[in-house]
């Protein structure tokens, strides 16, 4: 079995995982904010890796299978899984798969969260495009990132404005300083 599929394995029990186990609780303040986001986003990631896989499989679109490419993909995916898992593990049980901000729930600015304001996200999007790296092929590589995007700026917008309306002007002045997913660029 090829590298790639073993990262995809770890990849879906890990996020499975996150979503049985990662929760918000009703009791913990659950907000009905998600506005679908979380659907979405997961369609767009598995939809393109699925079609980008059929892709790739065929020979379909132009291919890019060298070392370097495969290594490249390879070094996105596992620095992807360590930044999304440190970013999990410094939010601790502030951590959940949905939109929800519980009443005790402070902001979090230290850590991987000094430097971007979702570095979760940024780990997911490095994961995913490691993913994409791995299959060699340019239109794959393609079809995987835009929707994957797409659809992660549209959640990472839903979260933004329910901590803009826990945490107001402190949120504000934090986002103007911090980077949303890629430091010092976006």
């Amino acid at each position: 079995m090829h590298i790639f599929n073993y990262l995809a394995i770890v990849f879906a029990i890990s996020e499975i995982s996150l979503f049985l186990f990662k929760r918000a609780k009703t009791e913990s303040g659950k907000r009905e904010a998600d506005k679908r986001s979380m659907g979405l986003l997961w369609l767009a990631i598995a939809g393109s890796l699925t079609v980008a896989g059929f892709i790739s499989g065929y020979g379909i679109g132009p291919p890019i299978s060298n070392n370097v490419v495969a290594e490249t993909g390879l070094a996105l995916a596992v620095v992807g899984f360590i930044i999304r898992w440190i970013a999990i593990v410094q939010l601790g049980k502030l951590f959940t798969v949905d939109v929800a901000i519980s009443n005790t729930h402070t902001l979090k600015t230290a850590g991987l969260y000094k430097i971007v304001r979702h570095p979760s996200y940024l780990g997911l999007l490095l994961i995913i495009a490691g993913l994409a790296f791995g299959m060699e092929n340019l239109l794959s590589l393609i079809i995987v990132l835009v929707p994957t995007f797409i659809a992660m700026n549209y959640r990472i917008i839903v979260e933004e404005k329910a901590l803009t309306n826990q945490f107001g002007e402190q949120y504000i002045e934090y986002s103007k300083k911090v980077s949303k997913i890629i430091p010092w660029l976006y």
